[in-house]
């Protein structure tokens, strides 16, 4: 590394940086492989709920909650159908409850525009009219909140969400609500509240807006006034907010949380000055953080031992029925970190020949007799289109190992793979250090390390 002192570069490191992030105004460099639709994708909420169940309550909470994010608020109200001249002639008559109501088209493609990170007009329902009036012009967000009756009834829409919140409230409660608001905001007689409510929105509610109840990934009991329920799913929101995007689409992908030290490691192991006795220092110091955090992913049984002291301390077991599984030649790159991790580990090997981008063909292959009856641990540094570990993962699960056994490791990761993978495989763990901007034309991962293998073992053409 020339004159450049190591720990110099560590220190150095500690400034901006990014790996296909936006960071005040300055864009990491675009390639014609990248998968625009993960980049800043925002987090998108649903709360849905009967009439009068504290839905907007809920979110003005989540909101205030989340004053130092860009949150934006979208009414599935907004997006009724304007009455047609017929319809307005007997309004009493039409079911504003109904699914058919909504213009779920229009709702569909702003929320897609704001998933983009494109700035959209929301209509404005003027329920004097029973027509769209003026639009209010919302730009993207860090998070988005879609609030609405019937909020989960279309499964498109239903598909953007992150979060599904479904306001549980009792019906007495919801009636009682609905006539003071509608007898003291609108001017409505008692008497037509209650005919609106026995004729439309009592089985509105029974037979279409309770059955997407099952659909909810949380139910609030009270809606705003449980406030437990609220800052639990705040705090939520803040912990993906700090994830990759990728891992707000996969719950099955681990970044390892960054810190200058491994922002630095990585900054030395990119530099193509970088020494070859350098090159592995640092690369066994990264490689060791993810097994580490791999490992931290397998179950655990309670136990409890008795310390010098006379004292009784209540921790946990290491699970036991454990192996490595390593992708030659790179993924052996990896296995004196396992060991040194977990002392008399078995440790089988894989042999994938790599023929441009989908000529993976198995050749080789040694793995423990047991290995169905085991966690087990698949080593590779690189996760680039991801056709290799597909092949490597298949062999496993022929071999018997269930999907659910299985932990994937690696230094890095090209977005293209990671979909590969969690698409194919959504219930095997990916656990990574850090995902690139993507690959080039020639399938090589972008900012990337160059090829890991010669780079670790030595074996450069220079």
């Amino acid at each position: 590394m020339g004159s450049t002192p190591v720990e110099y570069m560590i220190e150095a490191s500690s400034g901006a940086h990014f790996s296909g992030f936006h960071i005040d105004g300055i864009q990491a460099p675009a390639t014609a492989s990248v998968d625009e639709n993960v980049h800043k994708q925002p987090f998108i909420i649903g709360v849905a709920g009967g009439a009068a169940s504290g839905k907007t309550t809920v979110c003005d909470m989540i909101i205030e909650q989340l004053h130092d994010q860009r949150v934006v608020l979208v009414n599935q109200d907004s997006f009724y159908h304007s009455l047609t001249p017929e319809e307005l002639t007997r309004v009493h008559e039409y079911n504003f409850d109904h699914p058919d109501a909504f213009d779920n088209d229009k709702l569909l493609l702003a929320v897609e525009m704001l998933k983009h990170g494109k700035s959209v007009d929301i209509p404005k329902y003027d329920f004097r009219t029973y027509k769209n009036s003026i639009s209010r012009k919302v730009n993207p967000s860090d998070v988005i909140i879609l609030e609405g009756i019937l909020i989960f009834h279309d499964p498109r829409v239903r598909g953007l969400m992150n979060m599904k919140i479904f306001v549980d409230t009792d019906a007495d409660v919801r009636l009682a609500r609905r006539i003071r608001r509608d007898t003291g905001e609108k001017g409505r007689d008692i008497g037509m509240v209650l005919d609106q409510y026995s004729k439309f929105v009592k089985p509105a509610f029974d037979d279409f807006i309770l059955p997407t109840k099952k659909y909810a990934d949380i139910i609030i009991p009270r809606g705003g006034d449980n406030h437990v329920a609220i800052d639990l799913i705040v705090q939520h929101i803040r912990t993906k907010l700090g994830q990759h995007d990728l891992c707000k689409i996969y719950s099955n992908l681990y970044v390892i949380h960054s810190t200058f030290q491994i922002r630095g490691m990585h900054t030395l192991i990119r530099d193509a000055q970088t020494t070859k006795h350098d090159f592995v220092f640092y690369a066994d110091r990264l490689i060791r953080l993810v097994v580490e955090h791999g490992l931290g992913h397998l179950p655990f049984t309670e136990k409890q031992v008795v310390t010098p002291t006379g004292s009784v301390y209540t921790g946990v077991d290491f699970c036991k029925r454990l192996c490595g599984v390593s992708v030659i030649r790179s993924g052996e790159s990896m296995e004196n970190a396992l060991r040194a991790c977990c002392k008399g580990i078995k440790i089988g090997k894989i042999l994938i020949h790599r023929e441009g981008d989908n000529g993976q063909q198995l050749i080789y292959e040694k793995l423990p007799q047991d290995i169905s009856d085991r966690h087990v641990l698949l080593l590779d540094p690189i996760l680039g289109t991801g056709n290799s570990a597909v092949q490597a993962i298949s062999l496993l699960l022929k071999k018997g190992v269930p999907e659910g056994n299985i932990i994937f490791l690696n230094l890095i990761s090209a977005p293209q793979g990671v979909h590969v993978v969690c698409k194919r495989f959504p219930r095997i763990k990916i656990v990574t250090s850090e995902i690139e901007t993507g690959l080039n034309q020639e399938f090589r991962v972008l900012p990337g390390m160059g090829e890991f293998g010669d780079r670790y073992f030595g074996t450069d053409d220079e």
